[in-house]
C-alpha cells in the first residue's frame, strides 16, 4: 500500500518511499517464537536507515510497537503473562544462547516462547529499560558475535554491534540450533536481502552525490 508523502509516493509497509522500497525483496519467515519489536519513536523517524520495520516485515509472528514507556501497554503485557518471555539485551546477567539453551523444562515447553528486541540506540534502549516497569521483570538473552555488521552506510558504536535485523538473524539461527526452531536455511540465507538492498541502494544514492558534486565543482571553476 502506497500514500503520498510530500511530493513522493511512500510505501506503508516499509515506511520508504516509493522510489527506495524494499518490500519485494522480503521473504517472510514463519516462527513458533513471537517477535516483538519495541521501536523508539527516535528510530520511527529514520526511514532511510531503519531496520526495526524490515525485522518486523520479514517475521510472520510479529508484532511492532512504537514508544519509549511501555508499562502500561495492554498487548505487551498479555504477551509477557501468556508467553514464556525474554529480551535482547547484553546484560552481564544475561542467558548467553550461543552456549546455553533458554529453556529444557516441559512446563516452559508448554508456554509459547515470546523475544522482545528493542529497536533503537543504546542509550535510549537503556531509557526504554529504564522506564518500561514491565520489561524489568523479562530474562535477558545475549549471543556471542563474530560477524561484522554490514550497515556500512552506518557507523555502528563497537565492530560487535550490529542492526536489528542482523541481531534477529542471529537470534534465529540459535533457535535452529537448539531446535527450539525449524526454520529451513533457505529462508535464513535469504533473511537479509531486503536489508542488504537497502544498503545497496544508499551506497548508490552517496556515490551518485559525490558525483554530482565533483561535477559541480568542475563546471564552477570553468565557468569561474
Amino acid at each position: 500500500m502506497q500514500t503520498l508523502y510530500g511530493d513522493r509516493e511512500k510505501c506503508y509497509n516499509c515506511y520508504r518511499p516509493k522510489s527506495s522500497c524494499m518490500c519485494s525483496y522480503v521473504n517472510s519467515i514463519k516462527t513458533k517464537t513471537k517477535f516483538i519489536i519495541l521501536m523508539h519513536p527516535k528510530e520511527f523517524k529514520k526511514v532511510k536507515n531503519g531496520t526495526g520495520h524490515l525485522t518486523h516485515l520479514s517475521l510472520k509472528n510479529s508484532e511492532l510497537f512504537i514508544g519509549v514507556d511501555f508499562t502500561n501497554h495492554k498487548m505487551i503485557n498479555d504477551i509477557i503473562s501468556t508467553c514464556k518471555s525474554y529480551i535482547l539485551y547484553p546484560s552481564k546477567d544475561a542467558i548467553n544462547i550461543s552456549r546455553e539453551k533458554l529453556y529444557d523444562n516441559d512446563l516452559d515447553i508448554q508456554k509459547d516462547m515470546a523475544i522482545f528486541i528493542i529497536d533503537s540506540t543504546w542509550a535510549c534502549s537503556l531509557k526504554m529499560l529504564r522506564e518500561s516497569k514491565n520489561l524489568q521483570t523479562l530474562k535477558h538473552i545475549s549471543f556471542d558475535n563474530n560477524k561484522l555488521s554490514q550497515f556500512k552506510i552506518k557507523e555502528q558504536p563497537a565492530d560487535y554491534c550490529l542492526s536489528t535485523i542482523e541481531s534477529t538473524l542471529s537470534v534465529l539461527e540459535l533457535l535452529n540450533f537448539w531446535k527450539l526452531e525449524n526454520i529451513e536455511n533457505d529462508y535464513l540465507k535469504t533473511f537479509l536481502n531486503p536489508f542488504e538492498k537497502m544498503v545497496e541502494y544508499q551506497l548508490k544514492c552517496v556515490d551518485n552525490q559525490l558525483s554530482n558534486a565533483v561535477r559541480y565543482k568542475i563546471k564552477y571553476k570553468v565557468i569561474n
